[in-house]
């Protein structure tokens, strides 16, 4: 990428599972400082991939494609009375990635364009707002064993080790050595973790509680 202008980048956030941003930048690891700088997100800005330009226009290039196929992918609000078009779009950072590829392919320079591998600490930073994540969504939907078809006096089982096991005592609480607590409970007795959600911890005759819930 020595001859390149610039880049297009993918930027992946925890903060916005559901959206990836899409630019240009002269240079990524000033914009990245520059995104990184703000306190308005739980987590920082990853580069997911790379795609080297000659032209500071070329991510409006691409930016026209995604939008002819489909417009409703953009970001894109009313603020003072005026539109906003944001660099967010709602797709996932893999197809964001074979559009790029198309258009490499197309100007014969996919020697220009690269995946970069999430560190472990990024990766990390994803599982907690993974985590996070679940835990909204289980306080949200209420998690409830009759929704799950799971009677009271029914066993369920630590999924990282099928010998410990609880039994169903209420609608959202199970009895664990003569202890009566709900399964966000138990998960951070098992765990020694503080911020997770229980329901993905434990199975019900070999199937995930979440997985079961979902259905």
């Amino acid at each position: 990428m020595d001859k390149s202008e610039g880049v297009i980048y993918i930027l992946t956030n925890p903060s916005f599972p559901n959206y990836i941003k899409i630019g240009y930048a002269k240079d990524i690891n000033t914009r990245l400082k520059k995104l990184n700088s703000s306190e308005c997100t739980p987590y920082a800005f990853r580069v997911y991939a790379l795609y080297g330009v000659d032209s500071c226009l070329s991510d409006q290039n691409l930016h026209s494609i995604i939008d002819k196929l489909n417009p409703d992918l953009r970001s894109v609000e009313l603020y003072n009375g005026k539109q906003r078009k944001r660099e967010f779009y709602a797709v996932s950072p893999e197809d964001a990635y074979q559009i790029l590829e198309a258009m490499a392919e197309i100007h014969n320079t996919k020697d220009r364009l690269r995946r970069i591998p999430a560190t472990i600490e990024e990766e990390q930073e994803e599982k907690n707002a993974r985590e996070v994540d679940d835990i909204q969504k289980e306080r949200a939907s209420n998690f409830s064993f009759s929704k799950c078809r799971i009677a009271i006096g029914e066993q369920i089982e630590y999924g990282k080790n099928s010998n410990i096991k609880a039994t169903v005592v209420s609608d959202n609480k199970v009895e664990f050595e003569g202890k009566t607590m709900t399964l966000t409970a138990l998960a951070k007795l098992l765990t020694g973790q503080k911020h997770i959600a229980g329901p993905k911890y434990f199975k019900y005759k070999g199937k995930w509680l979440n997985d079961i819930r979902k259905k």
